[in-house]
């Protein structure tokens, strides 16, 4: 399979944005949403195996790989990039996609089809359902401010985290990721980092290690969940360290319409890269149906 085409896009919310894409432009268009500190990249195996029926188009996020960071004086709120999907389904989906997310994009996308219900025909969210609850923690809300405004200045004023090469943000890759094979995560390492002096730092933009002001409350997110009607397909890794407890992951799943749930063998959080034959024969099952 010849490897993904890239492409920048001057986005109506501000930023221009980095996309890979794979397949034909007149397949069936499915958005490939990543999550926390990850890439577009980080799709690779999972979209060349469906690059044959689907055309794939995944972003870098705001302030992720090759897209850009905001600008001085801005911040990372979460509703921002659901508002940059926005923009690029308008721009390089049909009338209807369908959408995947891992993780934190899990999350992007299920706002984005709460938000927009008729124009996603197919959505799966790979761990994908949010953190735990923070609802009941409103009274420390002043004393997270607090600590926002101190991460904040920190992040713009401590130097960057720099590793002597690519082979060495390899093996911290592997270190938080163990599941994670050799040449993959130099694969990864090399497309996530740049060079600067004395080695290389992570494309990233470090505002996204402060903790956000707003916490996470199932609650609100409910609001955007019970407003998807297409077929959903929400996946856990078995080995993942990060799922949430059986309870909590099925009364989330209750709030949508019509939810098939699935857990992959053999797979951690970062199932796109443990898993990605199963991972893609699950996709290709629900997004092709």
């Amino acid at each position: 399979m010849p490897d993904p085409r890239s492409r920048r896009l001057a986005l109506a919310t501000g930023l221009t944005y980095h996309v890979l894409e794979w397949g034909d432009p007149a397949a069936p268009a499915v958005f490939l949403i990543h999550g926390f500190l990850d890439l577009a990249w980080g799709w690779d195996r999972v979209a060349r195996r469906l690059a044959d029926r689907f055309h794939l188009i995944a972003p870098d996020l705001r302030g992720h790989g090759d897209t850009d960071w905001i600008g001085a004086g801005g911040y990372y709120h979460f509703f921002d990039y659901i508002a940059d999907v926005d923009d690029l389904v308008a721009r390089l989906g049909g009338p209807q996609v369908a959408m995947v997310g891992h993780s934190m994009g899990g999350s992007v996308a299920a706002y984005w089809a709460g938000a927009r219900p008729t124009r996603i025909r197919r959505l799966a969210l790979l761990e994908g359902q949010g953190p735990p609850d923070q609802a009941g923690d409103v009274d420390g809300l002043p004393e997270r401010a607090t600590r926002w405004f101190e991460a904040w200045k920190r992040a713009r004023t401590r130097p960057l985290r720099i590793m002597a090469d690519v082979d060495e943000a390899a093996a911290r890759l592997r270190q938080h990721d163990p599941l994670l094979d050799e040449v993959q995560a130099r694969e990864l390492a090399a497309h996530g980092t740049r060079p600067v002096r004395d080695g290389v730092t992570w494309k990233h933009d470090p505002l996204h290690l402060t903790m956000g002001p707003y916490p996470f409350r199932v609650d609100l997110a409910a609001a955007f969940w019970r407003r998807i009607a297409c077929p959903t397909l929400v996946v856990d890794g078995e080995a993942s360290m990060l799922r949430l407890p059986d309870a909590d992951r099925e009364a989330r799943r209750g709030f949508l319409g019509d939810a098939r749930h699935a857990v992959l063998p053999g797979a951690g959080h970062m199932m796109q890269r443990h898993q990605p034959d199963a991972l893609a024969e699950l996709l290709a099952a629900h997004l092709g149906a």
